[in-house]
């Protein structure tokens, strides 16, 4: 029987960072499982790729403080690249009821110690992109350290250190079953056999409450389908913008390539594991697009570069960190619910700190543990994009 201090399931950006994190802090006998040919499959590589810090819980700010930074150290740190470049988001009020929103998540994040985040006027907005249609935006937010990150090169940044430092990774490999005793964890079973170890992390993403359920664990994380359209080369609109969201319908974009990737999140989608992209949504979000930047009535676009990815969602848009308190040793790393990428470094660390040390400094970890959601300890994050 092999053994690991820690066995990961889920080689995707996430449990790729938890197994950099482990490594750095002296944990080397890792063992991350992923059940596809090649990481990067579930929603790492469907992401969009953004980072913000501008959130309106302190958790999801704490954790945007310690995620930005270190991607944008990531390079110096791994000696891999993740592509990170802060070209800010941009939130577009068209209502006081927006507006305050925004001043009011303003407040907080400055209290959390945010520095390069402002309020800004309508005719700053206006003066700043004249090809946007914003005769209705009356302010908004801008966060110039907010950006973009290549999700595949960090995820593979973050593995490739973690295995140049004593972790392995196994391909092709499913965890069929898990073992426990009086005292929690003792074994994970998988397609090329068992695994001896008192600690495994849970980091399936979408799938992680079928995971979960291996060790008899209830898990409140569905999947739900985000759909990305992304133009073909188009230089209507500037390549520096930010992430430019349009706070009366949700729709936003940000440039990538030589083009622009659109996205917007469908209220009327439904969850499931739905993968395959719906035609149909490409003229739908066109119509909000050009509503909203005009010249965006002639941006080209070919569906069939378009594809559709997995959030994995939980009732309170929080993710659920930490060991689960009647299995021991069972650890999750689930439902970021759109944040994922953008708060990966941290979720390795509070991981690390949790797995290693049963505590961290980084955040309070009890607030998203998995009892808040029998004890009614809810904290809504309504940020989500």
């Amino acid at each position: 029987m092999q053994t690991a201090d820690v066995v990961i399931i889920g080689g995707g950006i996430v449990g790729s960072s938890i197994a950099y994190h482990l490594a750095a802090s002296g944990c080397h006998n890792v063992l991350v499982v992923e059940r596809e040919s090649a990481q990067g499959k579930g929603s790492t590589g469907k992401s969009m790729g953004g980072v913000r810090a501008q959130f309106s819980t302190p958790v999801s700010i704490q954790m945007s403080l310690y995620s930005i930074p270190f991607y944008a150290s990531f390079e110096d740190r791994l000696g891999y690249p993740c592509d990170y470049r802060p070209q800010g988001y941009l939130f577009c009020a068209t209502s006081e009821q927006h507006m305050a929103y925004l001043r009011a998540n303003y407040a907080q994040q400055v209290k959390m110690g945010l520095k390069d985040v402002r309020l800004l006027l309508g005719d700053e907005i206006r003066s700043m992109f004249p090809p946007l249609r914003a005769d209705d935006i009356i302010g908004g937010s801008f966060c110039s350290s907010d950006g973009f990150v290549d999700p595949y090169s960090a995820m593979i940044g973050f593995m490739t250190w973690a295995a140049d430092h004593g972790a392995v990774l196994w391909k092709n490999t499913a965890v069929t079953a898990m073992t426990t005793d009086a005292s929690g964890i003792t074994s994970v079973e998988t397609t090329r056999g068992s695994v001896s170890t008192r600690k495994v992390v849970n980091c399936a993403g979408a799938w992680a409450a079928g995971v979960a359920r291996l060790a008899e664990v209830d898990l409140p994380v569905e999947p739900l389908r985000r759909m990305l359209v992304p133009s073909e080369p188009f230089d209507g609109f500037p390549h520096t913008a930010p992430m430019i969201i349009d706070m009366s319908n949700g729709f936003h974009f940000r440039p990538e390539a030589r083009g622009f990737l659109l996205a917007w999140n469908d209220p009327e989608e439904t969850p499931g594991f739905k993968m395959e992209f719906d035609a149909a949504f490409v003229e739908r979000i066109l119509i909000r697009a050009a509503d909203r930047v005009p010249c965006f009535a002639d941006l080209p676009v070919n569906p069939k570069r378009a594809w559709a990815g997995l959030y994995e969602m939980t009732p309170d848009h929080h993710p659920i960190l930490g060991e689960v308190p009647n299995v021991p040793g069972f650890f999750l790393a689930n439902g970021f619910s759109g944040h994922g990428v953008m708060h990966a470094p941290a979720t390795g660390k509070i991981l690390s700190d949790l797995i290693l040390n049963g505590k961290t400094e980084l955040i309070d970890a009890s607030s998203l543990g998995l009892a808040r959601f029998t004890e009614g300890r809810l904290i809504h994050e309504t940020a989500v994009l």
